[in-house]
C-alpha cells in the first residue's frame, strides 16, 4: 500500500505553520534582549535615586553619553537581573540590588548595561531578527519545493532544519551583543577610574547559580548570554591589567549603597525574612533601616516609630531619616505629626519632589483648609521638577478641588489619567478642565495638548 502525501493546500498549511513556529520563537528571544519594565512595578524612591544617579554619572560620562538623558531606575523583581529596553534607561531588578555584595559590584552591572545602550543593541536586535527570518523563509520555501515534489517527510525535515539554524543564528548574534557589552562596560570602568573586581565577583555569583541550576559550563550553544565561565576567562585579561584594578570605593558611597540595600531588604521582603536577616541584636544603621520598614509593612507602627527614631539620634538631620519618620506617621493616621519631619527633610533636599508630594499628603490628610495653600505651592512645585508621578497629580488635584478650583482639579486629573495610560478618561477630563480655564493660558494650552495626544492615542487604537 502506498503512503497518501498531502495535499498541496495541506502542505501550504504545513509551512505557514512552520513560518509561525520559527517567527515566535525568533520573537520570544528577541524578548529576552527587551524585557518591558512596565509589566513590574517601579520603585521610587528618593534616597536610591539620588544614589544611582551618583553612581552612575562617571559611567554614563565614560560611555560618552549624557547624564541628563540616560538613568539608572530600579523594579521590583526578585530575579537576579538587569536590562535595556529602548532609551537610556537601565533597569535594575530589586534582585540583584540584593544579591550584590558591594557597591562595585552594582557598578559593575551598569557599565554593561550601558554598553547596550551606548551599542545601540536594542534597535539592531532587529538586524539579527531578519537574518535568521531569511533563513527561516528559504528552508521554508525548499521544504515546500520537497514537498510538492513527493518529499513529505524530506520537505518537513528541512523545514526543522532551518528553523534550527535561524534560531541558532539569532543566539549567537544575541550572544555576540553580550559579549560586545562586557568588553564596553570593561572600558568604561576604566575610564571612569572604578575596579573591575566587583564585575569578575558578579560574574562569579551568576556562575555559582548556573552550576546550581546544572547548566553545562562547556558550551554556550543554545543560550542568549555566553556562559558566565566564558566571560569571566575573556574579562579578568581585560580587568587585571588595567590601572584601576585596585582603585578602592570610597567608603561613604559604600556605606550609602548598604544602608539602601538594607531598606529595600525591609521593604521587598517578608517582615519574618527581614528578622532574621537583620536581627535585633543587631544596631547598625542598615538593620535599624531594614527593620524600620520591616515593622511598617507589618502594621506595627510603634515598632516602627522606634527604630525610625533610632536612626534619627544617630543622624538627627538625616533627610531621608526624617521623611522615614513622617512616612510612618502619616500612613498610620498622624499627618499632623508628620509635617515637622517632612518639611525639614523637603528643605534639606533642596525641595526633592518625591519628599514633597509625601508633605503635601500629609498637609492635605489633616482636613484643616489653613493647610491648603501650602499644599497646593509643595505640589505645584514638586510636579514642575517630576511630572511623572500620577500620586502627585492625584494629591494636587484633590487639593484643587477642596480649593473649589474643578477646572484645574479636572486638568490634575487629566495628567494623572494621561501618565496612566487611560487615555478615554484623560481625554474626558482634559475637556472638563478647558470648559473652565480661560482660552490661551498656560493650563488651557496644556489642558489641550493631552486632549489632542489621548484623541491619536486612541484613534491607532481602533485602527488596530
Amino acid at each position: 500500500m502506498r503512503r497518501a502525501f498531502p495535499s498541496s493546500r495541506l502542505r501550504a498549511g504545513a509551512a505557514m505553520a512552520a513560518l509561525r513556529r520559527a517567527l515566535t520563537l525568533l520573537v520570544l528571544a528577541a524578548a529576552l534582549l527587551a524585557r518591558p519594565a512596565m509589566a513590574q512595578q517601579i520603585l521610587r524612591d528618593a534616597e536610591t535615586e539620588a544614589f544611582l544617579n551618583d553612581i552612575s554619572a562617571p559611567l554614563i560620562k565614560a560611555a560618552g553619553l549624557d547624564p541628563r538623558n540616560a538613568q539608572v531606575l530600579l523594579i521590583n523583581d526578585p530575579e537576579i537581573n538587569a536590562f535595556v529596553a529602548g532609551g537610556q534607561i537601565v533597569w535594575i531588578h530589586s534582585g540583584l540590588f540584593i544579591a550584590a555584595d558591594n557597591l562595585n559590584q552594582i557598578q559593575g552591572v551598569i557599565a554593561h548595561e550601558l554598553g547596550h545602550i551606548e551599542g545601540g543593541h536594542i534597535i539592531r536586535s532587529s538586524e539579527g531578527i531578519k537574518t535568521a527570518t531569511g533563513i527561516t523563509l528559504v528552508s521554508l520555501l525548499l521544504g515546500a519545493a520537497a514537498m510538492a515534489a513527493g518529499g513529505g517527510e524530506a520537505g518537513m525535515g528541512i523545514m526543522a532544519a532551518g528553523q534550527q539554524a535561524a534560531m541558532g543564528k539569532f543566539l549567537a548574534f544575541s550572544r555576540t551583543q553580550e559579549s560586545s557589552a562586557d568588553l564596553a562596560g570593561a572600558r568604561y570602568l576604566s575610564k571612569a577610574g572604578i575596579s573591575g573586581k566587583g564585575s569578575l565577583e558578579f560574574f562569579k555569583k551568576l556562575q555559582n547559580q548556573e552550576y546550581r541550576l546544572a547548566i553545562p559550563q562547556d558550551d554556550s550553544y543554545g543560550r542568549t548570554h555566553p556562559l558566565s565561565g566564558e566571560r569571566i576567562a575573556v574579562l579578568r585579561d581585560v580587568y587585571e591589567p588595567d590601572p584601576a584594578w585596585n582603585a578602592k570605593t570610597p567608603p561613604e558611597l559604600e556605606e550609602r549603597f548598604q544602608r539602601i540595600k538594607a531598606k529595600l531588604f525591609g521593604f521587598v521582603s517578608d517582615p519574618q525574612q527581614t528578622m532574621r536577616t537583620y536581627p535585633d541584636s543587631d544596631r547598625s544603621i542598615p538593620a535599624h533601616y531594614a527593620r524600620a520598614y520591616a515593622w511598617h509593612k507589618a502594621a506595627y507602627p510603634d515598632k516602627a516609630t522606634a527604630e525610625a527614631q533610632a536612626l534619627l539620634q544617630m543622624k538627627p538631620h538625616d533627610p531621608y531619616f526624617l521623611e522615614l519618620d513622617g512616612q510612618i506617621l502619616l500612613e498610620n493616621g498622624r499627618p499632623a505629626e508628620a509635617i515637622a519631619p517632612l518639611r525639614e527633610a523637603v528643605r534639606l533636599t533642596n525641595n526633592q519632589p518625591l519628599i514633597a508630594v509625601l508633605l503635601g499628603h500629609a498637609l492635605i490628610a489633616t482636613e484643616d483648609s489653613a493647610h491648603f495653600a501650602e499644599a497646593e505651592q509643595v505640589l505645584r512645585a514638586a510636579v514642575a521638577k517630576d511630572r511623572n508621578n500620577p500620586f502627585a497629580w492625584y494629591q494636587l488635584g484633590v487639593v484643587y478641588e477642596r480649593r473649589g478650583d474643578q477646572a484645574r482639579a479636572a486638568l490634575a486629573t487629566a495628567e494623572r489619567y494621561s501618565l496612566q495610560g487611560q487615555q478615554e478618561l484623560a481625554l474626558r477630563s482634559a475637556e472638563a478642565a478647558m470648559a473652565g480655564i480661560p482660552e490661551g493660558t498656560s493650563d488651557y494650552l496644556r489642558a489641550q495638548d493631552i486632549a489632542m495626544a489621548a484623541r491619536g492615542m486612541l484613534s491607532k487604537k481602533k485602527k488596530r
